[in-house]
């Protein structure tokens, strides 16, 4: 399977695209900052949004992806703290496993929102630091489940 780039609409199934395309929807600190304003949806069963912060061996392309995951309680932001693409890698739903592998390749600037209960890669930076701020759900009770895959899944640039 081949990456493609990650534009809102092919990621919309999966979840939100954070980045600053377009005008700014408003100008801000006197007229020297736009905000791209309410560019994720979360959503939490219970608990709060919660800032963690990760640090993510790179990986390289050709990638073998062996196991998904997903957060039934809330949605997922990875956002870098570099200006360096990452992989991004979904499955649609199927009920209790995941369906197709998608992947995406981010474009320097880009941050996404996994909504909740979206099975999905783990965190794969493509550079060093693989430095993120993560928004997630913290509260009571697992918000993770693993899905080891049958077969691997051989993921090439696209």
């Amino acid at each position: 399977m081949r990456t493609q780039p990650l534009t809102a609409e092919a990621f919309a199934p999966f979840g939100d695209v954070l980045d600053c395309a377009g005008a700014p929807d408003k100008m801000i600190n006197e007229g020297l900052c736009g905000r791209f304003h309410d560019r994720a949806q979360l959503d939490f069963a219970d608990g709060r949004a919660g800032i963690s912060l990760f640090q993510a061996e790179p990986r390289s392309l050709p990638y073998t992806l062996t196991l998904v995951e997903r957060h039934p309680e809330g949605s997922q932001a990875f956002i870098p703290m570099s200006f360096e693409p990452f992989l991004v890698i979904c499955a649609q739903d199927l009920g209790d496993t995941p369906g197709e592998i998608v992947a995406f390749e981010t474009a320097p600037g880009q941050a996404i929102n996994f909504h909740r209960g979206t099975w999905h890669g783990v965190l794969t930076p493509l550079h060093a630091p693989g430095l993120f701020a993560v928004v997630d759900r913290i509260g009571p009770g697992a918000n993770l489940e693993e899905f080891r895959l049958a077969e691997p899944v051989l993921i090439e640039r696209g």
